[in-house]
């Protein structure tokens, strides 16, 4: 029987940027948007917060933008702070690297694996799926899901009793699916 994982974010994740006043690297954003306009160009930043002193930096998601040439649905999420309006902008590649910046997702997310009804077959087929590009390492998915230690899952991989089509060292932010055998 195929058994279901989600790897789902709990929160905003931490944004990487070196603060001018400081010189911490992490930020964290509340999901505040800053709309301004010049006659009818708007700009967009998302506000975010050093974690260590509390000074504000922008990410740029709109510079110089006709207001008419942004949906009427968009221009109202921008305005009312929409929380995953903001999730997804920071999960965009073009806004991260416009701003030059990179996602700490340590503590953002969690893993969902229905139940731990699995823990005492022989064999357990795993689909993984995550609800919004985390990059995780798979092995310690694996490990956290059947209630092993790292050390323990390397040894099941290194042994082929956990096999999967995706390459389960290094990280990963797609779906994938693995077959542990022997139990967890």
């Amino acid at each position: 029987m195929l058994k279901r994982w989600v790897v789902m974010p709990t929160c905003l994740p931490l944004v990487i940027r070196r603060c001018h006043v400081c010189a911490s690297d992490r930020f964290r954003s509340d999901g505040k948007f800053r709309v301004n306009a010049h006659h009818k160009l708007l700009d967009v930043w998302l506000l975010a917060l050093c974690v260590t002193c509390g000074d504000t930096t922008r990410l740029t998601v709109l510079e110089r933008t006709n207001v008419r040439s942004l949906r009427p649905e968009l221009l109202d999420r921008l305005h009312a702070n929409d929380p995953l309006l903001a999730a997804e902008l920071l999960q965009d590649p073009l806004v991260r690297r416009r701003n030059r910046v990179a996602l700490d997702w340590a503590g953002a997310w969690r893993l969902d694996t229905g139940g731990p009804d699995h823990l005492d077959r022989e064999v357990i087929d795993v689909s993984v799926r995550f609800a919004a590009p985390i990059p995780v390492r798979p092995l310690r998915l694996i490990a956290e899901g059947c209630g092993l230690s790292r050390a323990e899952a390397e040894r099941l991989l290194a042994e082929g009793n956990l096999v999967s089509a995706v390459r389960l060292s290094g990280r990963l932010s797609g779906d994938f699916t693995f077959t542990l055998k022997r139990g967890c």
